[in-house]
């Protein structure tokens, strides 16, 4: 038998000291830690899988509180003129919009007319965010006061600006037109008087898609509330200050939905009628988001909307298709000072190859479940991975990555696309629920950072609303990180962000579509995911002989199927052949137009100024120019074609002053309908529930910062625990030395025997 006698000395005291300390030190950094910047290398513990071991467990949404993540400072910005985060009173001035496009062959010319009625008794400066066709090229300013019209000027932006300004403050009335990002404008309008009604029309033109024989207009109608991202800097640290100053102007009031219903049909209301002239018979016109009238016979149709006005909520979109008729070229020219400007719209035959095999894939699919997806955008993007991960085949491999203002990803990397990983990844994308912020750029980064297969063709599929601020930082990112993946977006809900879709995807050799609702997911994921199965055009180029020619793009996209070549390009003296090159399916492939043959067109140079200049834009953000020499690129195109650009706006002035001396002048800017499908509680709840927040005024320095619920334990709170930990360790120390002090002078009493155990 061996005794083993239980004794007391220091020892004891200082080793749970130490564990106390070291409690409290490790919870301090796992704190700070938390606070740090989203990052790719973030995983869950479920997400620690080996591609040689057993797949582990998924993890859903209400458990992922056992994950390690990262988190960020970003927010949710909000600010009104009413001092409140959200827009609760009807606004004094009212907004009614009527939009009439005119489509012409393969291009459309858009008339916007904005009526703004001062329904008070005070004079009254209004402003109005709202987005447009991000390739649509702004151009004409009109101003209507009564039986007066003022037309616009293109100015550089802080020379519009100030005389914009100086017109306010002299009392007269004036219009100006701002581009904050490629697809949204702000229209302001000063001094307008009690009962008056001043109505703004502005036009653009843009581009028809086309993709095989079906054509679509989407127009945008709102502009959803965007998270400001707390990583747009190096370091992943920003102050309020710095949010604000690369974000103010993208930022507007949301109407509360008890004011919606006050206002009634009397808040935004829109009108639509579209012209359709494409130059065949168009087929299977439709409008999946709003019900039309279609009048007329032959090639030229009237559509209008059904229901009359209707609220300015979400994205309109006219499809039509040409059946057998759809043409495989389309030339066009126009001449513009001493230069002629041709855009040749070529779609290369769609070839079956004569191996039918789909080399192996490598599918990331990048899921947001930020809170701007609560509603019914979240359904549409889960069923939308849930077919994709469907058509997994045996020899596919795959990974699922999600983000809102942290990130997890479902494996450590891609892993075989079995029964068993893809039951495990149902089973996540199920779990997944709409909350917190819009963090997109570490889950890019973490998609687009790990090594790409030789053996598979790497697609990273997003799947998106795209409401968030730092969309250069995304291209940026794509741009020097892409290698060999190619990324597709997906825009899910009623108004996604287009510019972010149509940018990330030009920029990762990828293409995008559009899921507006649950019942699209299945369909349009068929067609995108169609598509990129087929054989595409690569290695393109473009060539002239017997002339020359400025061409946009520079570097030629890769086509997949069904897609068309747009090439915008000016020329001194527009003569030659055009020669496009490239392979199909293996296999060479060329085309030869004679660009003699060009059709006369009105929209041709001013879409070739804007490409150029998203190409310039595209050069910034890779490095290749600096900020300097593209905003110089950038204005000198606005100011020669009369665009509205990042750095020139439309301004249109009444010479006669208007607003009498001494009356003074109040500032609203006018709410936006939260987008159709979106849950309000779940973006705004947290921040109004008691007393909404109060946010000052645009004109101030400073504007709160509205963030969304953060996941992970504060620091305070965190500390405080290691705090007790300590404290409790200590205690147990000094209860321990007097147990045993006690223990001791009972067994001197007895004899001096201690506790004995007996061992065999």
């Amino acid at each position: 038998m061996r005794r083993i006698a239980a004794h007391s000395n220091r020892e004891v005291l200082i080793l749970m000291g130490v564990l106390g300390v070291l409690a409290l030190f490790s919870l301090t950094v796992i704190s700070l830690s938390s606070r740090a910047v989203a990052g790719p290398a973030a995983n869950s513990s479920a997400a620690q899988y080996n591609a040689s071991t057993m797949p582990a467990p998924t993890t859903p949404q209400a458990e992922r509180a056992n994950f390690t993540q990262t988190s960020s400072d970003g927010g949710l910005m909000l600010r009104s003129s009413d001092g409140k985060g959200v827009a609760a009173s009807v606004p004094a001035v009212r907004l009614g919009t009527d939009i009439v496009a005119d489509v012409s062959g393969q291009t459309a010319r858009v008339t916007v007319t904005q009526a703004f009625r001062n329904t008070s008794d005070e004079w009254m400066e209004a402003t109005y965010l709202y987005p447009l066709p991000e390739n649509g090229a702004v151009d004409t300013l009109q101003m209507v006061v009564g039986d007066r019209i003022f037309s616009g000027k293109i100015k550089p932006k802080e020379e519009a600006k100030q005389i914009y300004e100086e017109a306010k403050a002299n009392g007269q009335k004036a219009g100006l037109v701002e581009q904050h990002r490629p697809n949204m404008f702000r229209n302001s309008i000063a001094n307008v008087g009690p009962g008056e009604t001043v109505l703004v029309q502005i036009e653009f033109q843009a581009p028809i898609q086309q993709i095989q024989g079906d054509y679509s207009l989407r127009m945008p109608l709102v502009v959803g509330p965007r998270y400001v991202a707390g990583t747009a800097n190096a370091g992943g640290s920003l102050t309020r200050a710095a949010l604000l100053a690369g974000s103010s102007d993208i930022l507007a009031p949301t109407a509360e939905p008890d004011m919606v219903a006050k206002a009634g049909s009397g808040l935004n209301p829109v009108s639509i009628t579209v012209n359709l002239d494409p130059g065949f018979t168009a087929q299977d016109i439709s409008s999946p988001y709003h019900a039309v009238n279609v009048a007329g016979k032959g090639e030229k149709r009237t559509i209008t909307l059904k229901d009359g006005a209707v609220p300015a909520n979400r994205d309109f979109e006219l499809r039509w298709s040409a059946g057998d008729a759809a043409p495989q070229l389309g030339l066009f020219k126009q001449a513009h000072g001493t230069l002629e400007y041709v855009m040749a719209t070529i779609t290369p035959p769609s070839t079956e190859p004569s191996d039918p095999v789909v080399p192996p894939r490598e599918m990331i699919f990048v899921i947001d479940n930020s809170g701007s997806m609560a509603g019914d955008s979240m359904p549409a993007a889960r069923r939308s991975l849930l077919y994709a991960l469907e058509t997994l085949r045996p020899q596919d491999r795959f990974n699922i990555i999600r983000f809102d203002h942290t990130m997890d990803e479902l494996f450590v990397g891609a892993v075989p696309a079995t029964d068993e990983n893809i039951a495990i990844g149902k089973s996540f994308t199920h779990g997944l629920e709409a909350d917190g912020g819009t963090e997109m750029l570490p889950a890019l980064q973490a998609a687009l950072s790990a090594r790409a297969s030789e053996t598979h063709l790497r697609q990273i599929i997003f799947l998106t609303d795209g409401s968030l601020s730092n969309e250069a930082d995304m291209m940026r990112e794509i741009t020097q990180s892409r290698g060999r993946s190619r990324v597709f977006m997906v825009g899910i809900g009623s108004a996604p962000n287009n510019y972010l879709m149509r940018r990330m995807a030009e920029a990762g050799r990828g293409t995008f579509t559009n899921v507006g609702y649950g019942d699209e997911a299945e369909p349009q994921m068929q067609r995108l995911l169609d598509r990129l199965s087929k054989p595409i055009a690569t290695n393109l180029t473009a060539s002239v002989s017997g002339g020359n020619l400025d061409l946009a793009p520079r570097d030629l996209p890769d086509l997949y199927a069904g897609e068309p070549l747009v090439l915008l390009g000016r020329t001194k003296n527009l003569a030659g052949t055009l020669t496009v090159s490239g392979t199909i399916a293996g296999k060479p492939w060329s085309q030869q137009v004679d660009l003699s043959e060009a059709s006369q067109s009105d929209a041709v140079a001013k879409l070739w100024a804007r490409r150029r200049i998203a190409e310039v834009e595209a050069e910034r953000y890779s490095g290749e120019t600096s900020y300097e020499r593209a905003d110089a690129s950038i204005e000198e195109l606005g100011m020669d074609f009369h665009l509205v650009t990042s750095r020139t706006s439309l301004i249109a002035v009444d010479e006669t002053p208007s607003r009498p001396d001494g009356a003074r002048l109040v500032r609203e800017e006018l709410p936006l309908l939260l987008p159709a499908g979106w849950d309000f509680d779940q973006l705004f709840g947290a921040q109004l529930s008691g007393a909404a927040r109060d946010v000052p005024t645009r004109d101030s320095e400073e504007r709160q910062q509205l963030q969304l619920p953060n996941t992970f334990t504060g620091y305070q709170l965190t500390l405080a625990i290691g705090l007790t930990l300590l404290l409790s360790g200590m205690a147990g120390a000094v209860w321990w030395r007097r147990e045993r002090f006690a223990y001791r002078t009972g067994s001197n009493r007895t004899g001096g025997h201690g506790l004995q155990l007996a061992a065999h």
